[in-house]
């Protein structure tokens, strides 16, 4: 069994930051999205992997290599324009072969894991399998509609009714008849090969699509909001350690990792939190679920539920919550201007001013 995971997205929901990063390199607790996403595949026992990369793509290389960290071996597979998940599997033809594959996008988090999915999939063999969970809104995703019995008859890619609250998980078990299913679609009115038509025609077909309704976590960690909610998730099972150096006027409480080379004088910080190596923090506050990477600098400021690129710094700042701070940012005080009032006022007014 091979997999292919998806990382040639553009990341517009999270943008200024994929302007210059791709977003499956966006760090949750101090580790990129996508290599949670490989590991997760090495542990259901995949390791030949390939890797669809767009634009970024030497970023995307620099980072995972030849995959050997993560327990896998990368193949790399150019994508001109994210035309489709569909046009995704079309491009990978000659990797994939007549292997049975599982489909991950690069940017979505599955606590668990996917272990037991891939080995049931091996087990029952069905032509494809599909991940469901219930979302409050459904018109973002890929909707699934089942009949009584619980099959999947019916997929629509972000549909304006939709016909249940039960959206696609970003990742897909195929057998190899999804190579002819991808070649008997047409694009949809996005211009995109969308992988939901080509489940579709599996149907149409009739052939044996299954489905699982997950009620564990899951994210697509395309936005801000979302991406700070998984790194608040992986943060909670983050085992502690202090490596750096912490003085004796420092405070650290709770479940806090600060990587070696870290230097912690005058400050508090309250856990879960992560603090990367050669990061400089002194006389601050750092509150739970805070991480923050590499080489940045954290001087008379307070900071919580937010992450923190490298080599960012912030000083001189209170407060700051719910941020995403991308890499070398600088952050401080806005310079005070004397305090005014500029006013037009009508006859017989009644204006109160603070003092």
């Amino acid at each position: 069994m091979k997999a292919l995971v998806l990382s040639g997205g553009a990341g517009t929901r999270l943008r200024p930051i994929t302007y210059t990063s791709a977003k499956q390199l966006v760090p949750v607790a101090n580790k990129p999205v996508l290599f949670y996403g490989l590991e997760a595949i090495a542990e259901a026992g995949v390791t030949d992997v390939g890797i669809i990369v767009g634009d970024t793509a030497q970023e995307i290389r620099e980072a995972v290599g030849d995959g050997s960290k993560q327990g896998v071996d990368v193949t790399y597979i150019p994508q001109e324009a994210p035309l489709g998940l569909a046009h995704a599997v079309l491009i990978a033809r000659d990797f994939l072969g007549d292997d049975p594959f599982v489909m991950f996008l690069g940017d979505n988090f599955i606590v668990g894991g996917i272990s037991g999915l891939v080995d049931a999939f091996r087990a029952d063999r069905p032509d494809a399998r599909i991940l469901l969970t219930r979302v409050p809104d459904p018109t973002a995703f890929g909707v699934a509609e089942l009949d009584g019995a619980g099959r999947v008859v019916g997929l629509e890619e972000k549909p304006a009714r939709p016909k249940s609250d039960l959206a696609l998980v970003g990742v897909y078990l195929f057998s190899p008849l999804i190579h002819e299913a991808v070649r008997s679609i047409s694009p949809s009115r996005r211009g995109e090969l969308e992988i939901t038509d080509a489940i579709q025609w599996l149907i149409d077909q009739g052939r044996d699509v299954r489905s699982t309704t997950i009620s564990g976590y899951w994210k697509d960690t395309g936005n801000v909001t979302d991406m700070l909610e998984v790194n608040r998730t992986v943060l909670e099972t983050l085992t502690p350690g202090i490596e750096g150096s912490v003085d004796e006027a420092s405070e650290v409480i709770g479940r806090v990792r600060i990587d070696a080379g870290t230097r912690v004088t005058a400050s508090r910080i309250v856990g879960p939190a992560v603090i990367g190596s050669g990061t400089v923090i002194s006389n601050s506050y750092i509150g739970p679920f805070t991480s923050i990477a590499e080489d940045c600098r954290v001087e008379d400021s307070e900071i919580e539920y937010s992450i923190v690129l490298r080599g960012a710094s912030l000083v001189g700042v209170r407060r700051i919550e719910a941020s995403l701070i991308g890499h070398d940012v600088e952050v401080t005080p806005a310079p005070r201007h004397p305090a005014a009032h500029r006013l037009v006022l009508g006859d017989h007014s009644k204006v109160q001013i603070a003092s």
